[in-house]
Protein backbone atom coordinates (compact mmCIF):
# COMPACT_ATOMS: atom_id res chain seq x y z
CA UNK A 1 0.00 0.00 0.00
CA UNK A 2 1.09 3.51 -0.70
CA UNK A 3 0.57 6.54 1.51
CA UNK A 4 -1.40 9.37 -0.09
CA UNK A 5 -2.10 12.76 1.50
CA UNK A 6 -0.52 11.59 4.80
CA UNK A 7 -3.94 10.61 6.14
CA UNK A 8 -4.38 6.96 5.37
CA UNK A 9 -1.78 4.28 5.79
CA UNK A 10 -1.15 0.60 6.17
CA UNK A 11 -0.48 -0.45 9.76
CA UNK A 12 2.35 -2.68 8.54
CA UNK A 13 4.22 0.43 7.37
CA UNK A 14 3.53 2.44 10.53
CA UNK A 15 6.99 1.87 12.00
CA UNK A 16 8.78 2.86 8.81
CA UNK A 17 6.98 6.11 8.06
CA UNK A 18 9.00 9.16 8.93
CA UNK A 19 6.26 11.78 8.94
CA UNK A 20 4.55 10.26 11.98
CA UNK A 21 6.30 11.29 15.14
CA UNK A 22 3.27 11.23 17.40
CA UNK A 23 1.40 8.15 18.49
CA UNK A 24 -1.38 7.31 16.06
CA UNK A 25 -4.92 7.22 17.47
CA UNK A 26 -7.23 4.67 15.90
CA UNK A 27 -10.92 4.37 16.78
CA UNK A 28 -12.90 1.28 15.87
CA UNK A 29 -16.70 1.41 15.77
CA UNK A 30 -18.81 -1.73 16.05
CA UNK A 31 -22.15 -1.18 14.34
CA UNK A 32 -23.38 -4.68 15.16
CA UNK A 33 -25.82 -5.44 17.97
CA UNK A 34 -23.61 -8.42 18.83
CA UNK A 35 -20.44 -7.63 20.77
CA UNK A 36 -18.75 -11.00 20.36
CA UNK A 37 -19.57 -12.19 16.85
CA UNK A 38 -18.12 -11.74 13.35
CA UNK A 39 -18.02 -7.94 13.07
CA UNK A 40 -16.55 -7.54 16.56
CA UNK A 41 -14.01 -10.31 15.87
CA UNK A 42 -12.82 -8.57 12.69
CA UNK A 43 -12.58 -5.20 14.43
CA UNK A 44 -10.63 -6.71 17.32
CA UNK A 45 -8.25 -8.39 14.88
CA UNK A 46 -7.65 -5.05 13.14
CA UNK A 47 -7.15 -3.43 16.55
CA UNK A 48 -4.50 -5.98 17.48
CA UNK A 49 -2.67 -5.19 14.23
CA UNK A 50 -2.86 -1.47 14.97
CA UNK A 51 -1.61 -1.96 18.52
CA UNK A 52 1.24 -4.15 17.30
CA UNK A 53 2.24 -1.30 14.99
CA UNK A 54 2.25 1.12 17.93
CA UNK A 55 -1.15 2.79 17.62
CA UNK A 56 -3.34 3.80 20.52
CA UNK A 57 -6.72 2.13 19.97
CA UNK A 58 -10.28 2.38 21.24
CA UNK A 59 -13.27 0.18 20.45
CA UNK A 60 -16.76 1.70 20.64
CA UNK A 61 -19.89 -0.46 20.59
CA UNK A 62 -22.47 1.86 19.04
CA UNK A 63 -25.42 -0.18 20.31
CA UNK A 64 -24.34 0.70 23.88
CA UNK A 65 -24.78 4.43 23.22
CA UNK A 66 -28.15 6.17 23.40
CA UNK A 67 -28.31 8.42 20.31
CA UNK A 68 -30.26 9.19 17.16
CA UNK A 69 -29.25 10.30 13.68
CA UNK A 70 -28.78 13.83 12.36
CA UNK A 71 -31.74 16.18 12.84
CA UNK A 72 -30.55 18.50 10.07
CA UNK A 73 -30.64 21.49 12.42
CA UNK A 74 -27.55 22.98 10.70
CA UNK A 75 -26.13 24.23 14.03
CA UNK A 76 -22.83 22.53 13.13
CA UNK A 77 -22.68 24.56 9.90
CA UNK A 78 -22.98 28.04 11.43
CA UNK A 79 -19.90 30.24 11.34
CA UNK A 80 -18.43 30.93 14.79
CA UNK A 81 -20.74 28.29 16.26
CA UNK A 82 -20.14 26.96 19.76
CA UNK A 83 -20.29 23.46 18.25
CA UNK A 84 -16.89 23.96 16.59
CA UNK A 85 -17.70 21.60 13.74
CA UNK A 86 -19.10 18.82 15.90
CA UNK A 87 -22.75 17.80 15.94
CA UNK A 88 -24.72 20.14 18.23
CA UNK A 89 -26.99 17.45 19.66
CA UNK A 90 -25.97 16.99 23.27
CA UNK A 91 -26.49 13.29 23.88
CA UNK A 92 -24.35 10.27 24.76
CA UNK A 93 -22.69 10.29 21.32
CA UNK A 94 -21.21 13.79 21.60
CA UNK A 95 -18.11 12.83 23.66
CA UNK A 96 -17.48 9.97 21.23
CA UNK A 97 -17.68 12.37 18.28
CA UNK A 98 -15.21 14.69 20.02
CA UNK A 99 -12.74 11.82 20.44
CA UNK A 100 -13.35 10.68 16.85
CA UNK A 101 -12.47 14.14 15.61
CA UNK A 102 -9.02 13.74 17.17
CA UNK A 103 -8.48 10.23 15.76
CA UNK A 104 -6.03 9.69 12.94
CA UNK A 105 -7.80 6.52 11.81
CA UNK A 106 -11.49 5.60 11.99
CA UNK A 107 -12.56 2.04 11.21
CA UNK A 108 -16.26 1.22 10.88
CA UNK A 109 -17.55 -2.31 11.16
CA UNK A 110 -21.09 -3.37 10.39
CA UNK A 111 -22.98 -6.45 9.33
CA UNK A 112 -24.97 -6.06 6.13
CA UNK A 113 -28.74 -6.18 6.56
CA UNK A 114 -30.87 -5.92 3.40
CA UNK A 115 -27.86 -4.71 1.39
CA UNK A 116 -27.05 -1.87 3.82
CA UNK A 117 -25.01 -1.38 6.98
CA UNK A 118 -27.02 -1.31 10.19
CA UNK A 119 -29.16 1.70 10.99
CA UNK A 120 -26.97 2.50 13.99
CA UNK A 121 -23.81 2.77 11.90
CA UNK A 122 -25.64 4.90 9.34
CA UNK A 123 -26.96 7.22 12.06
CA UNK A 124 -23.41 7.46 13.45
CA UNK A 125 -22.02 8.30 10.00
CA UNK A 126 -24.62 11.07 9.60
CA UNK A 127 -23.60 12.63 12.88
CA UNK A 128 -19.89 12.20 12.19
CA UNK A 129 -19.82 13.38 8.58
CA UNK A 130 -22.57 15.97 8.17
CA UNK A 131 -20.70 18.70 10.10
CA UNK A 132 -17.71 18.40 7.76
CA UNK A 133 -19.64 17.98 4.52
CA UNK A 134 -20.09 21.01 2.33
CA UNK A 135 -22.87 22.20 0.12
CA UNK A 136 -21.60 23.29 -3.24
CA UNK A 137 -22.99 24.88 -6.33
CA UNK A 138 -22.95 22.50 -9.24
CA UNK A 139 -23.03 24.07 -12.68
CA UNK A 140 -24.86 21.84 -15.13
CA UNK A 141 -23.67 21.26 -18.67
CA UNK A 142 -26.53 23.20 -20.18
CA UNK A 143 -27.33 26.87 -19.62
CA UNK A 144 -29.88 26.37 -16.80
CA UNK A 145 -29.54 27.96 -13.38
CA UNK A 146 -27.83 25.01 -11.71
CA UNK A 147 -28.77 23.46 -8.38
CA UNK A 148 -27.43 22.79 -4.94
CA UNK A 149 -25.94 19.36 -4.52
CA UNK A 150 -24.31 17.41 -1.74
CA UNK A 151 -21.39 15.02 -1.70
CA UNK A 152 -22.52 11.52 -1.02
CA UNK A 153 -20.83 9.82 1.93
CA UNK A 154 -18.47 7.76 -0.24
CA UNK A 155 -17.21 10.76 -2.22
CA UNK A 156 -16.86 12.81 0.98
CA UNK A 157 -14.90 10.01 2.60
CA UNK A 158 -12.54 9.80 -0.39
CA UNK A 159 -11.95 13.55 -0.22
CA UNK A 160 -11.23 13.40 3.52
CA UNK A 161 -8.84 10.49 3.67
CA UNK A 162 -7.43 10.17 0.18
CA UNK A 163 -7.07 6.85 -1.56
CA UNK A 164 -4.94 3.79 -0.98
CA UNK A 165 -3.98 2.01 -4.16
Amino acid sequence: MEIKKNRIFAFSKLETTTFMEKKIRAMFFNGSPRKNKNTADMLQSAMRGAEAAGAETELVHLYDIDFKGCKSCFACKLKNSKCNGICAINDDLRPVLERARLADVIVLGSPVYYSYPTGVIRAFMERLMFPIGTYMYEKPDDESNGHLGRHNAFELGKRLVGRVE
